[in-house]
């Protein structure tokens, strides 16, 4: 697997992961049926200024930029050093994102395996996530990576 380190983002980087942030998050929430393509974009920068008050200092927060042994970027990670359900010990990857022109490389692999790394040198015992269900790449990357089921949501359409 190919090494990939972290360093914590620069304000200049965090702003414009923000917006790309709120972007493909809002996107998600429509493909999932839980929002209109008219309200995402507006709801998605509204969870994320809650999630972050104080925005690149909000405590508790990693915000990390993943790079090559050779210094290129390759992808981003949101880490929640305290679970939003107050799981002790437990921290919460927020995003993940393997920047396009790197993907299908295992990239994704080792910038998670990067995240998990910086995540138990703050302290955290274990790490916990979300995925959407249709998003088949990120599930099948969590579950070869070791990830378990510990809480499903499900839904079914009821036709009128």
């Amino acid at each position: 697997m190919t090494e990939v380190t972290v360093r914590a983002m620069t304000p200049e980087e965090f702003d414009s992961w923000q917006d790309e942030l709120a972007a493909g998050y809002a996107q998600e929430h429509v493909a999932a049926g839980n929002w209109t393509a008219e309200e995402a974009l507006d709801r998605a920068r509204r969870e994320s200024a809650a999630f972050l008050p104080q925005g690149i200092a909000t405590p508790g927060m990693l915000f990390l930029l993943g790079a090559l042994a050779d210094g290129s970027p390759v992808g981003r990670l949101w880490i929640g050093l305290n679970h939003p359900r107050g799981v002790a010990g437990c921290a919460f990857l927020y995003d993940i994102e393997v920047a396009a022109e790197h993907r299908g490389r295992g990239l994704g692999r080792a910038l998670l395996a990067a995240g998990e790394r910086a995540a138990r040198e703050h302290g955290a015992e274990a790490l916990e996530l979300n995925v959407f269900g249709a998003n088949e790449t990120a599930r099948r990357l969590y579950e070869t990576s070791g990830y378990r089921v510990v809480t499903q949501q499900m839904r079914k359409d009821l036709p009128a």
